[in-house]
């Protein structure tokens, strides 16, 4: 294999296996999520439902996240995974039968919305298992010299659903209804789902197995905290994240601003994850571990910077082209935390340390809707997504003056130590 072989990862069977099951779990999510907020604004026509979508998912995700990171650590990931998925399946199947048109007719409005809120929040639950299981699964499948470009691999794969799924959601509104895009979605995670039972279990590698709980996560939570490295790109990204989230209000830009209908609306959403997908490809080719505090500190800032553009524009094109622009951006700033909490974290650890990531930087994506949503409510929607992005560069900023060892940062030392245990 060579030393530079852009396609190390998918030499390895049950990686591509694991590619597949990633991608149909993240386009089915991210489809749902997208028909989700398309039917609760039709419904209701106030940006702040749009932020509770988001809180009804992340306050169990959050409350969870830490003991899900331990029963991880715990058990079996293939299994736990196929659970997971299971769970995701119940819940897209009754907000399918929850869309039908019948129910939609004679139901009363308030009741099928709390009904929505009430499977979304419901989600969080699995949520909270799935990204640890994730994480960890993936480090049982490769071997660690190929850790990096497994990453931008499976990032990869990530942003590809992301950039599908609400891409097929915005036209499938348009062409079959959101009754039947939801059906469309409980199909992706039964294909998840059978893939998945292709790899085989793998082992349990903590050596701690029946540890106390409240130990385990004090165990986890203090190696994060202790890792300044993995502790300062969470932070960071949470923080842009947070105050970025611009995407949760795209509903209100597709249909009141600029006034592009449901087929817009899927060309919005679909911008980022398009540029963050070509971002990820090409660093297969062209790594970024060299000055990767100064690349993710600069990819961050270039973030905040569309985030202001796109929430000024009254163009369409030019809102997409600041979308877009902000995925490539994104898609740096992922790989490399990706490869920094994968080089970094130990293997019996991964659970717990995927958990707190969870909470800092997965759950902020609807904390940073709710704040979306709430500072429309109380600015006007151009205003608060002006704002998110002014925020996003002060934090850049601070943390740039602040911690002169995270510009430092470097992973090309991480990667031949991984290359000599093997």
């Amino acid at each position: 294999m060579a030393k530079n072989d852009p396609y190390a990862a998918l030499r390895y069977k049950e990686f591509n296996i694991f590619l597949i099951v990633r991608f149909a779990m993240v386009f089915a999510w991210s489809m749902q999520f997208v028909v989700i907020e398309w039917e609760v604004y039709s419904i209701t026509k106030d940006p702040l439902s749009l932020g509770i979508i988001g809180l009804m998912e992340v306050i169990p995700a959050v409350s969870l996240a830490l003991f899900a990171g331990h029963v991880v650590d715990q058990k079996e990931k293939r299994g736990l995974l196929l659970k997971c998925i299971l769970g995701f399946s119940v819940i897209s199947f009754g907000l399918f039968l929850l869309t039908w048109p019948k129910i939609i007719g004679e139901w009363p409005t308030d009741i099928v919305l709390y009904c929505i809120y009430f499977l979304v929040f419901l989600g969080g639950f699995v949520r909270a298992f799935l990204g640890p299981t994730i994480f960890s699964l993936f480090s049982l499948i490769v071997p660690k010299k190929v850790y990096p470009n497994a990453a931008t691999w499976s990032s990869s794969v990530w942003q590809m659903g992301a950039v599908l799924g609400p891409a097929l959601a915005g036209f499938s509104i348009n062409w079959i209804g959101v009754h039947w895009s939801m059906c469309l979605i409980f199909g992706f995670s039964l294909i998840a789902f059978v893939n998945l039972l292709q790899i085989p279990k793998k082992p349990i590698l903590n050596p701690k197995i029946g540890e106390n709980v409240f130990k385990s996560l004090r165990e986890g939570v203090r190696f994060v905290f202790s890792t300044k490295v993995i502790l300062g790109a969470i932070t960071l990204d949470m923080i842009a994240v947070l105050f970025g989230g611009a995407v949760a209000l795209l509903p209100v830009f597709a249909q009141d601003i600029l006034h592009v209908g449901s087929q817009g609306f899927g060309v919005l959403r679909a911008a980022p994850a398009v540029g963050a997908l070509i971002t990820m490809f090409t660093s297969a080719y062209f790594p970024l571990n060299k000055s990767a505090g100064m690349k993710l500190l600069g990819a961050i800032f270039g973030f905040g910077v569309c985030i202001i553009v796109f929430g000024l524009s009254t163009w369409f094109w030019v809102s997409v082209l600041a979308l877009f622009i902000s995925g490539v951006f994104d898609g740096i700033s992922m790989i490399i935390r990706q490869t920094i909490l994968q080089l970094r974290t130990p293997d019996h650890m991964r659970g717990r340390v995927a958990s707190v990531n969870s909470m800092f930087v997965g759950s902020s994506n609807e904390l940073g809707a709710f704040e979306s949503g709430l500072t429309a409510r109380l600015m006007g929607t151009v205003t608060a997504v002006v704002f998110g992005g002014t925020m996003t560069l002060i934090t850049v900023v601070t943390t740039g003056i602040v911690s002169p060892a995270f510009r430092k940062l470097d992973l090309r030392k991480d990667i031949e130590e991984h290359e000599k245990e093997e």
